[in-house]
């Protein structure tokens, strides 16, 4: 057992050397300090809202358990809030942070919206799922016609790989519409896709029926439903993480497995955290136009 000291609280950190992706050796410290390093940046994207941790008690190649409500015995400073009965965790500051990760956390998820404002979420955001062969070349094309159309629409987004297989794209907004009226935009979308590409585009979320088709999701999008917290890892046998890209990257072409745990602090070093324009430098976009183009087209 060691002990880490965090804006002043002292945390004791059980089984320390414990190996958690066996492949590249990586401790759970190493795993802690990877979140110390990204602390900053990925707190702006959780903070406020109610979070979701997913434990692998038996390793990450072994069941996962999902946490949402405050354990007993977490400390009395580990940040939450009382939400519809239960208390509730929240990711505001790095003690907290440090605490969950001890506690077995190693997937960082969050809703949409804060708890302070719900049903008004900060974002859009789609999801590509490769087909079941994995080819990633189609999420990349699909993304950049999706970049494309979001700029047709006058919407600037942030790309970023899940830290799994797929890529998400993020869309920051106004926070005063409500989940119905993202919905609407999300719908008409994702529709626009599945008739322009009906080879390659399915919104079917049954895995099965999807075939060799991408999965475009648009319904994620939704009350109490997550998404992995930017710069998250993923329990994985790479350690990848949640990492946001720019365009130029995403066309030159890019991999889920070339952004891990391993590389992301130098990452930033270099260019920054690109994830900003959807936390730190939020920009408001509005949806007024879209949805009245909506509402008048019936579409």
């Amino acid at each position: 057992m060691g002990q880490i000291e965090v804006d002043g609280h002292l945390i004791e950190i059980t089984h320390p050397y414990k190996i958690i992706w066996q492949n590249q050796g990586i401790t759970k410290m190493d795993y802690i300090q990877y979140l110390l390093d990204v602390s900053s940046y990925l707190i702006q994207h959780a903070k406020e809202r109610l979070l979701m941790i997913w434990v692998y008690p038996h390793g990450i190649s072994g069941k996962k358990i999902e946490k949402r409500s405050l354990p007993e015995t977490a400390p009395q400073w580990v940040c939450h809030t009382f939400y519809k009965g239960k208390e509730r965790i929240l990711l505001n500051d790095r003690a907290t942070l440090v605490w969950a990760a001890n506690y077995g956390a190693i997937e960082f998820h969050v809703p949409f919206d804060r708890h302070d404002k719900t049903d008004y979420p900060l974002e859009m955001v789609f999801d590509l799922d490769p087909p079941e062969d994995n080819s990633f070349n189609l999420v990349l094309e699909v993304a950049i016609k999706l970049k494309q159309l979001l700029e047709s629409l006058g919407l600037a987004s942030v790309p970023r790989t899940s830290g799994s297989l797929g890529m998400q794209v993020f869309i920051p907004i106004q926070p005063n519409y409500t989940f119905e009226q993202t919905r609407k935009i999300n719908t008409f979308v994702a529709q626009y896709f599945a008739e322009q590409m009906p080879q390659h585009v399915t919104l079917e979320r049954i895995v099965s029926r999807r075939g060799t088709k991408l999965y475009f999701d648009y319904l994620q999008l939704w009350r109490g439903r997550t998404m992995p917290v930017v710069y998250s890892a993923r329990a994985k046998s790479e350690p990848t993480v949640a990492a946001p890209l720019t365009w130029e990257e995403v066309e030159a072409g890019i991999r889920p497995t070339d952004f891990t745990i391993l590389n992301m602090q130098q990452r930033i070093q270099v260019m920054g955290d690109l994830f900003n324009p959807v936390t730190s430098e939020k920009r408001n976009q509005s949806l007024d136009d879209i949805l009245k183009f909506i509402e008048r087209n019936k579409v």
